[in-house]
C-alpha cells in the first residue's frame, strides 16, 4: 500500500476550489488503497529535473503534482505538492525537484528557474547587491554554509533594502527558509535561528539511497512544517485536504511550536506570545501528546471562558477524533472546561464542605449552585451601609477586585486579619481605618449573599481551592495529572489556587499559554506570589500566522503607548513580533457624523458581499452592546443581513457583529472596528468607575482590547469613527 506525504502549499499551488477538493481526495485515496489503479492516472514528466516527479490526471481539467519516493525495502510514498489546472501543471512538474539540504538535513522542495541551465541551488557565488542584512555584517557564506539558504534566495535576501522588503521576500517563500528570512529581519543571531528550527537535528544518514534519505528528511522538524506524513490514514487525509486555517496550523507545526509541545518540563512552563502566534495550537497538540503518552492520565484543559473550551473541545477533536474526553475531573482522558466550570465541578464532587466553607468564609453555610450579580450586590451594599470612605472606594470594580485579590486569595475571615494582611499588587494603599471600613462592606456583601442563598465566582473558586488543599493535607490524591492553561493572562488570584491545587509540584504539571498583552480582564498577578514556580521556564513565540504583517504592525503599535508587565513581573515586550504574510494596509476612515459612519460602514462590507466574500467571515466589532445593537440595525436598514454574536457562533450567510471582548480567540477574514472615537474608547465608564492609583491599569486594558480587536483580522482590518479618533490610535488615514 503506498503511503501519502502532504505538502504545505499556500503559495505554490492551487487547487483549493471545493469540486477540486473532493477530485483530489478520490486520487489520493485510490493512490492510498488501490495503486494498481491509480498507476494508469499517473505520467512521468520527461525532461524533468527530478525522475520522482509525477503527473496525476485527477480531472476538471486539473493534475496534481506529485513524486513517487521507493525504498530499497518497503512500500513507497507519494509526496503530494497540490493540484493546479493542466497547462499550469505541466510547465511547474519538469522544474520541481525534491532535496535533502546538504547543510541541515532539511527536505526541501525546490522550484527550479525556468529554462534554466543550472539549478537554484548551484547558482554562482557573485557578490550580492548591497541591502539592509549585507550593510550588518551578514554575508552569503554565512546564509547559504551556515543556515542552509539556496544561494539565489540568500542573494536576494541580502540586496534587500530593509526589514519590511525582507518580510515581503519571506512571505514568498515556503517552508522553514521563510521562518528564518523573518528571523533574520527582526535581528534573530543565527545561532537562535538553528536553534529555534532545530537546525543541528539533522537525522539523514548520508551512507544510505536519495530515496531513504529523503524519507529520513522527513523527520526533521524543520522538514515538517511543511511536509506531514499521513500514511495509510484515510480519513486524516481527507481532513488535511478539505481542512480550514486549523487544519493547516495543526499539520503544519513550526520546529519551535512542536518542541513545546513535546519537551518535557520538571516544573510549570509558561509559553507567551502575541495574538495568532499559535499558543492555542501548542496547547491543544501538548494535551493530545500527554494523553497519546500515557491514556490514564486524567488531563484538565482549561481555558477562561465557556465558548473558549468548547473551541477547545471541537478543534481537539479534530486534531484527535479518537481522544477520550473525560465528563468530570479527575477522570481519566482530558476534561476540557472553563476554569470557573471546573470549579464548579470540583466542588459538586466534595462529600462535606464544611470545613472548606468555615476556613474561607469564616462560617458553615451550604454551597448553592446559584451565582451572585456581583456588580449588583456590591452596589445595594454600598447604598444600604454607612461609610465615610472616598467614592472612589466604594465602585463595585474597587470592591470585587479587592475581595477577590486580598480577602478571599488569602481566606481573611476577620477584620484583624484584614487589617494586617499584605496587599501586594493592589494600586491603592488602605490606612487601618479605611481597612475597617472596607471590611464593614465585604461582611455586608456575604450577608447578602448568604440571604440570597448564592456564592460569587471568586468565592467558588477559593472554595475549589481550599478543598483541593484540603484533600492534599489528608493523603489524598489530588485530582490531576497534567493541567494546561489557555489564555491564562485573564486568570486571576482565586482561579491560579485552585489550578495550583489540582496537581502536585513535579514534572509537567502546569502548562501556561498567556499574552499578556490581551489580558482585558481583571488584574495583573505575580505567578510566583500564588505558588506558580516558572522563574526559568518560560518562552515566547514572535511568529504570527493568522494576521498579515501590515495588521499585525498596526496592532502593535496600539500597544506602543503602553508599559506592560508579565506573570513573573518582568516587562512584557512585543520585539520580534513578526507575520508570515503580507496584504493590505489598514485603512481609517475619519466621518463627519455617525449617520456618515453608518453609511461607510455598509458601503465597505456591501462591497465585499458584491466580491463574493463569505458574509460570516465579515466581522463588525464595536467597544459597547448599544453600539452593537446599533450597527446591527443600521445594517438591516440597508439590506445587510447582520446578526449579533453571543455566547453561540452563528452560521454562515449574515454578517457577524460582536463586541470587542465578545471577540476574543476569534478571527475573521475582514475586520471592521467600528465607532474607536474618543467617546467610547477608551470606554469612560471603565476609567471613571477606577481610583485614580489603578487609572493606569485600566488604561492598559482598554488598550489592549482594541489590539485584541485589530488582530482578529486575518486579511482586511478597517478602523471607523465619527468626530475626534480616539487617543489609543496614533495617526489617522482618511479613505
Amino acid at each position: 500500500m503506498a503511503h501519502i506525504v502532504m505538502t504545505s502549499t499556500s503559495k505554490t499551488g492551487g487547487g483549493r476550489d471545493r469540486a477540486v477538493q473532493r477530485k483530489v481526495y478520490d486520487f489520493l485515496d485510490t493512490v492510498q488503497n488501490d495503486e494498481a489503479t491509480a498507476t494508469g492516472l499517473i505520467e512521468t514528466v520527461p525532461g524533468a529535473r527530478d525522475d520522482r516527479v509525477r503527473l496525476g490526471r485527477i480531472g476538471l481539467g486539473h493534475s496534481a503534482i506529485l513524486f513517487h519516493v521507493v525504498p530499497a525495502r518497503g512500500d513507497g510514498s507519494y509526496v503530494y505538492v497540490g493540484a493546479w489546472d493542466n497547462a499550469a501543471a505541466a510547465e511547474l512538474a519538469p522544474r520541481a525537484e525534491l532535496q535533502v539540504n546538504p547543510v541541515n538535513g532539511v527536505l526541501d522542495l525546490v522550484l527550479h528557474e525556468a529554462d534554466a541551465a543550472t539549478p537554484v541551488v548551484d547558482a554562482p557565488r557573485s557578490a550580492p547587491r548591497r541591502g539592509y542584512l549585507a550593510e550588518l555584517g551578514f554575508t552569503l557564506t554565512q546564509l547559504t554554509d551556515e543556515l542552509g539558504l539556496t544561494p539565489q534566495l540568500a542573494t536576494k535576501v541580502l540586496a534587500a533594502a530593509d526589514d519590511n522588503a525582507i518580510n515581503d521576500l519571506a512571505a514568498e517563500v515556503e517552508g522553514w527558509q521563510g521562518s528564518a528570512i523573518l528571523d533574520l529581519a527582526c535581528g534573530v543571531a543565527l545561532g537562535d535561528i538553528r536553534e529555534k528550527l532545530r537546525l543541528d537535528e539533522n537525522p539523514v544518514d548520508p551512507s544510505l539511497g536519495e530515496d531513504e534519505q529523503i524519507l529520513q528528511a522527513l523527520n526533521h522538524p524543520a522538514s515538517q512544517l511543511r511536509f506531514t506524513y499521513v500514511g495509510e490514514n484515510t480519513d486524516e487525509l481527507r481532513r488535511v485536504i478539505e481542512g480550514g486555517s486549523f487544519a493547516a496550523w495543526r499539520t503544519f507545526l513550526h520546529p519551535e511550536q512542536r518542541t513545546y509541545a513535546e519537551r518535557n518540563y520538571n516544573g510549570a512552563f509558561r509559553l507567551s506570545g502575541g495574538a495568532g502566534t499559535g499558543k492555542t495550537v501548542v496547547a491543544l497538540h501538548r494535551a493530545r501528546n500527554l494523553w497519546r503518552r500515557n491514556k490514564s492520565a486524567r488531563i484538565v484543559l482549561t481555558t477562561f471562558n465557556r465558548t473558549l473550551a468548547r473551541q477547545l473541545e471541537a478543534d481537539l477533536q479534530i486534531l484527535e477524533p479518537d481522544i477520550a474526553i473525560a465528563s468530570a475531573p479527575g477522570e481519566p482522558g482530558i476534561y476540557i472546561e472553563s476554569v470557573d466550570k471546573l470549579a464548579s465541578d470540583v466542588l459538586g464532587r466534595a462529600d462535606d464542605l464544611t470545613p472548606v466553607t468555615e476556613a474561607v468564609l469564616g462560617n458553615a453555610t451550604s454551597v448553592s449552585p446559584r451565582r451572585t450579580d456581583a456588580t449588583k450586590v456590591w452596589r445595594e451594599v454600598t447604598k444600604s451601609v454607612a461609610t465615610e470612605l472616598d467614592s472612589r472606594l466604594t465602585t463595585p470594580t474597587f470592591l470585587d477586585n479587592e475581595y477577590t485579590a486580598v480577602v478571599l486569595a488569602n481566606k481573611v475571615t476577620t477584620v484583624a486579619e484584614y487589617a494586617k494582611v499584605a496587599r501586594a499588587g493592589r494600586g491603592v494603599r488602605l490606612n487601618r481605618s479605611q481597612r475597617i471600613a472596607v471590611w464593614k462592606l465585604m461582611e455586608a456583601f456575604r450577608r447578602h449573599s448568604r440571604m440570597d442563598g448564592t456564592v460569587s465566582f471568586p468565592e467558588v473558586l477559593a472554595l475549589a481551592a481550599e478543598h483541593l488543599r484540603q484533600r492534599a493535607t489528608a493523603g489524598e490524591p489530588f485530582v490531576a495529572d497534567h493541567v494546561i492553561i489557555d489564555e491564562a493572562q485573564d486568570l486571576h488570584a482565586t482561579h491560579w489556587a485552585m489550578l495550583r491545587a489540582l496537581v502536585a509540584e513535579g514534572a509537567n504539571d502546569l502548562f501556561i499559554a498567556e499574552d499578556s498583552h490581551q489580558r482585558i480582564f481583571g488584574q495583573p498577578v505575580v505567578l510566583g506570589r500564588l505558588g506558580v514556580k516558572i522563574v526559568g521556564r518560560s518562552r515566547r513565540l514572535t511568529l504570527n500566522y493568522r494576521t498579515t504583517a501590515e495588521n499585525l504592525r498596526f496592532a502593535v503599535d496600539i500597544l506602543s503607548g503602553g508599559a506592560y508587565q508579565d506573570l513573573e513581573e518582568g516587562d512584557e515586550t512585543t520585539h520580534g513580533y513578526r507575520s508570515a504574510r503580507t496584504g493590505p494596509e489598514p485603512v481609517l476612515v475619519e466621518c463627519n457624523s455617525l449617520g456618515e459612519e453608518l453609511d461607510r460602514v455598509s458601503e465597505l462590507v456591501r462591497g465585499w458581499l458584491d466580491d463574493d466574500v463569505e458574509p460570516s467571515s465579515i466581522a463588525i466589532l464595536t467597544r459597547g452592546r448599544n453600539e452593537r445593537s446599533q450597527f446591527v440595525r443600521a445594517l438591516g436598514e440597508r439590506g445587510i443581513d447582520a446578526r449579533i454574536l453571543d455566547d453561540n457562533p452563528a452560521g454562515p450567510g449574515h454578517v457577524q457583529v460582536l463586541t470587542m471582548h465578545r471577540a476574543k480567540g476569534m478571527e475573521f477574514a475582514k475586520v471592521i472596528l467600528a465607532g474607536v472615537d474618543d467617546a467610547h474608547v477608551p470606554a469612560k465608564s471603565v476609567l471613571n468607575d477606577s481610583p485614580e492609583e489603578e487609572r493606569g491599569e485600566a488604561e492598559l486594558r482598554e488598550r489592549s482590547l482594541l489590539y485584541v480587536a485589530a488582530s482578529r483580522a486575518r486579511d482586511q482590518l478597517v478602523v471607523t469613527w465619527s468626530g475626534r479618533a480616539s487617543t489609543l490610535l496614533r495617526t489617522t488615514v482618511t479613505a
